[in-house]
């Protein structure tokens, strides 16, 4: 009876061990399918050129700024492309393909209640992140309309300088000065906001603007399906390059740039003229 007792022990045992095998394989699957990601395309090239060009003008623009002298020449060109790029990036944020667009990622009220409770799972820019877009854009919109109406009374002038009266473009000049620690501390922030997604969160969110593709948690996106990429074709891209050259074309003076008078001959001198005949007689 014992030896009965000792086999059947033995064969619940045998037959439990490919239960607990089945069922660690099963938790294996699970737990690697929770962590499966999907490849999704995010950024498109406009808005890609659009963001690098954008980081070189305002480097250029900030460092030239800084040092004054004979780069101020620099500096306006840097100026002018940062209008030429923002009013870009305007008409893109409404014609633009399906992420780049604002009403995509404004940080409305549901959806920072969402991210703030952990149950966004969208694409592209956060709410917070939606929020240092905006700020962005909009500070160097002001930043470089005042720099078109600046003068620091020795290099520079802006090209519409003689718009406004002299007082005040000289307190333009002067928030165009102190926008610019502004513009600093955003630039910091986004930098640090960079930092903290790669070493805390473990996302690059670097390698997407370069690349244009991102990953994302394949069971987020069976939970909430992403929209298909929409917009943003060669119509579209030819629109937005035409009212940022338009832009760049107003803030450089154009409508109101008159021809300058030819300047008149000049008078004949005393000296100059031929002597005059003597008669004959």
């Amino acid at each position: 009876m014992k030896l009965q007792g000792n086999a059947g022990a033995l064969d619940a045992k045998a037959g439990a061990a490919p239960a607990r095998e089945a069922s660690a394989a099963s938790f294996r699957a699970a737990n690697a399918a929770s962590f499966a990601t999907a490849r999704v395309q995010v950024w498109d090239l406009p808005l890609r050129v659009f963001h690098w060009s954008l980081v070189l003008a305002v480097a250029v623009a900030l460092v030239t700024g800084e040092l004054g002298g004979s780069l101020m020449e620099i500096h306006a060109k840097a100026g002018l492309t940062i209008v030429g790029l923002v009013a870009f990036r305007l008409t893109w944020g409404l014609v633009g393909s399906t992420h780049a667009r604002f009403l995509r990622f404004a940080p409305t009220p549901a959806r920072l209640r969402a991210y703030l409770q952990g149950r966004w799972h969208g694409v592209g820019h956060n709410p917070l992140g939606a929020f240092s877009v905006f700020a962005l854009l909009g500070l160097l919109a002001v930043q470089a309309t005042t720099g078109l109406f600046g003068n620091d009374d020795i290099t520079f002038t802006g090209p519409l300088f003689e718009l406004v009266e002299e007082s005040f473009a000289g307190k333009l000049t002067t928030l165009h000065k102190q926008l610019a620690n502004l513009l600093i501390g955003l630039v910091v922030l986004h930098l640090a906001a960079i930092v903290f997604y790669a070493r805390v969160k473990r996302r690059n969110l670097v390698k997407p603007m370069v690349t244009g593709w991102t990953e994302v948690r394949a069971s987020a996106a069976e939970a909430e399906p992403l929209p298909d990429r929409r917009g943003g074709g060669p119509l579209a891209f030819v629109l937005a390059l035409a009212v940022a050259l338009g832009a760049v074309w107003v803030a450089n003076g154009g409508p109101w740039k008159t021809a300058q008078p030819a300047a008149a001959p000049a008078a004949a001198t005393t000296t100059d003229a031929p002597a005059a005949a003597k008669p004959a007689w």
